[in-house]
């Protein structure tokens, strides 16, 4: 593994797949969010699946944990490489004349982004574990015999303007990084065919319609809490 990754290509390839999964990751993760602003019910049902269902807890999560953290050490790497290949003086002057201001300062984005995944740990998983391993049992289940409150810990949450500011930010941010990241990730896989425009069209919807769900669900729960 180690010398397939010393490979400047074999890492795009890398970070592109991990980019991927975590694109998936987050299109499921704001399809069950959304469901709390149509029921409350539905809400803490499919979340309480999510987060008792022995697949997903002890393979899927373990993975999802495990691409976030490569993900971000992977950018970080290459960001790093790809400024001392140009140049520090080199790169701060002349780099707007080839690449968009995005694409420049992913790794800034990267650390708005990773900062903001640190309060969603602090602010839900945290205390999810807290409950269903310490508090409770294996199922999530409270002294009273119900189980973790999802859907009024998520309102709780949003109750703070600083809080919810803070989710606004990082989600522009994440829309900042998806925009570039989103492409180069197909570019990365060689899929700069017939079909690119077609991608780069999805690409720039989903970064956009993605985060602004987001966006909304906190928004929408901080007025209606």
């Amino acid at each position: 593994m180690s010398g397939f990754l010393s490979s400047s290509l074999a890492r795009k390839y890398a970070m592109a797949l991990s980019a991927f999964f975590l694109i998936f990751f987050l299109l499921m993760h704001v399809t069950i969010n959304l469901l709390s602003v149509f029921s409350e019910d539905v809400f803490n049902m499919a979340s309480h699946f999510m987060g008792t269902n022995p697949l997903i807890q002890f393979a899927m999560q373990p993975i999802l944990i495990i691409g976030v953290v490569f993900h971000f050490v992977m950018g970080f790497v290459l960001e790093l490489q790809n400024r001392k290949a140009q140049g520090v003086k080199y790169y701060r002057n002349n780099g707007a004349a080839n690449s968009t201001w995005m694409s420049r300062n992913m790794i800034y984005s990267g650390l708005a982004i990773l900062a903001f995944i640190v309060l969603h740990f602090i602010d839900f998983w945290i205390p999810e574990l807290n409950v269903k391993y310490v508090q409770g049992d294996m199922t999530g289940l409270l002294a009273d015999g119900e189980g973790y409150r999802y859907y009024e810990e998520l309102q709780h949450k949003f109750v703070s303007p600083l809080r919810v500011g803070a989710y606004v930010i990082a989600f522009v941010f994440l829309a900042l990084h998806l925009l570039h990241g989103f492409n180069s990730a197909f570019q990365s896989m060689g899929l700069n065919n017939k079909y690119t425009k077609g991608f780069e069209k999805g690409a720039k919807i989903y970064s956009i319609v993605i985060p602004a769900l987001f966006i909304f669900i906190a928004l929408f729960h901080h007025f209606n809490h």
